[in-house]
Parts: C-alpha cells; sequence; structure tokens
C-alpha cells in the first residue's frame, strides 16, 4: 500500500485506520505530524516529501543513506526516482530537518537525530551508530581563521571487528548496506 494512499483494496479508510502506532486518534496522525514538521520548516508538504518524511521519521532516530531511503520507498510501492530521494534529503538537511554524516568520501548518512551528538561507524558493515554527546569531550581545539567561526565539531569513530572477519548487513536484494 502506498505510504499516502487512503484507498486500499477499493474500499477508502479513515486516517485512524493506517495509523500503525497505538493510538487511533487523528489529532495523533503521524502523516499529520509530518506534515507539520515539514510546513513548520517552511517546505510545501508535496507527495514525495511526505512519502519521504514517513519513512525516515516514522521509525524515531536513525541513519539512512540515499540508496537505503530510496529501497524503502521501493519496498513501500511509492514512485521515486534516486534523483528525487537525493534532492529531498538535501533540502530536509538544509531545512535543519536532518544533519549529513559523512563518513567516507562520497559516502553520506542522514541522521534523523540533528542534536549536537557523534557516531561510530563500522567499516565492516558500514552502519553509523550515535554515540551520546556526553561519553566524548573535545579540547585543545585550533583558533579559527580571521573572520571564521567554529559552528560544529564532529567525531566519527570508525571501527571494525577486531578479529579481522568482514561482518555483512544484508539488504534486500543481497547488497551490502
Amino acid at each position: 500500500m502506498s505510504i499516502v494512499s487512503i484507498k486500499s483494496g477499493g474500499v477508502a479508510k479513515s486516517h485512524a485506520d493506517q495509523i500503525p502506532w497505538p493510538q487511533k486518534s487523528p489529532a495523533a496522525c503521524p502523516i499529520n505530524a509530518v506534515k507539520a514538521r515539514l510546513r513548520s520548516v517552511g517546505l510545501r508538504p508535496t507527495r514525495q516529501r511526505m512519502a519521504l518524511g514517513w519513512l525516515l521519521f516514522a521509525k524515531g532516530d536513525r541513519h539512512v543513506s540515499a540508496e537505503m531511503l530510496y529501497e524503502e520507498a521501493l519496498r513501500a510501492r511509492e514512485p521515486l526516482s534516486l534523483a528525487t530521494v537525493y534532492n529531498t534529503l538535501r533540502q530536509f538537511s538544509e531545512a535543519g530537518l536532518l544533519r549529513q554524516v559523512s563518513v567516507s568520501g562520497p559516502k553520506t548518512f542522514f541522521d534523523t537525530n540533528v542534536s549536537e551528538h557523534h557516531h561510530f561507524y563500522n567499516e565492516d558493515d558500514e552502519t553509523v551508530v550515535d554515540i551520546p554527546g556526553s561519553e566524548i569531550q573535545v579540547s585543545g581545539l585550533p583558533q579559527a581563521p580571521d573572520g571564521m567561526v567554529i559552528s560544529s565539531v564532529e567525531v566519527i569513530v570508525r571501527l571494525r571487528n577486531a578479529d579481522g572477519q568482514e561482518t555483512l548487513t544484508k539488504l534486500a536484494g543481497g547488497q551490502r548496506a
């Protein structure tokens, strides 16, 4: 079923029937929450943004790549192109809804937790996990060049298996995560 469709098998469903969480009140509808979140940062809630917003924000804090989100959209039967996913992730990041985490060259993850925190990056299975902010303390930062200020400091701690064995996380279709 399409994430934003309201019909299934030709029978119209109410918004409350579509809510996967225990609450069934339309006021608590996650779709309404996604729409409100988009509008609060000045983004128009288009069908594509709503669908991707649902996939991103309905599962709590998480880290996804554009390719991972595209695969999720395909499994949810959302007709989106990979370019649309990239553009939407960029728009969400620029609006402050997501935080970009660049882990290796062009490999970028998008974090739904936009608070100040750091990350573990597992090189074996290419996953990103939050490090609670209080567990790392950064000191001795250099002086910013003239006319510049330090806006943030991000620490990425790279991990790999100690025994040298590679761990693989499989996605649909057998691709590496």
